[in-house]
């Protein structure tokens, strides 16, 4: 039996996907981000690249998942957070736009509506009997959905 043929043509390498930063520094934590991108414009500052919402919803995934997935708490005592607190990690951080986020939630809630769910993605989050598992499944489905309209 022969092999299959390989292809000859130039082989495109896989897209680098931004995953779950590492918790800002202190100089991030204390520098208000107006001072922060005023820094930026004169060159002494490097500001993460704001993500488009199909990669923001993955570093919020990854956060999740490096961080750990809690409720009803944005951030608990023990760092881990919800869906909305790993939005709000990354958006104070500089990795996603307020406008960019907005379109992420819209994906979360499109994909929450599918499913016949009409409240926000945050108290769902909290619902009694979630698990971080479900959570993922929402994110990677309106990650997904994001990637499909070209977001």
């Amino acid at each position: 039996m022969a092999a299959p043929a390989r292809p000859t043509g130039p082989v495109r390498p896989l897209p680098v996907l931004p995953t779950a930063p590492e918790a800002p520094s202190w100089t991030h934590r204390l520098l208000p981000a107006t001072l922060r991108r005023a820094m930026a414009g004169l060159g002494w500052w490097q500001n993460p690249v704001p993500q488009k919402p199909s990669d923001h919803l993955k570093q919020t995934l990854d956060t999740l998942r490096r961080y750990g997935w809690c409720q009803s708490l944005d951030v608990s005592p023990t760092g881990r957070m919800c869906i909305r607190g790993a939005q709000n990690l990354l958006e104070k951080t500089g990795h996603v736009t307020p406008h960019a986020r907005q379109r992420a939630v819209a994906y979360m809630q499109q994909t929450l509506a599918e499913a016949g769910i009409t409240m926000s993605f945050f108290t769902w989050n909290d619902l009694p009997g979630q698990d971080q598992q479900t959570i993922e499944t929402l994110l990677v489905k309106a990650m997904y959905r994001a990637r499909a309209n070209g977001d």
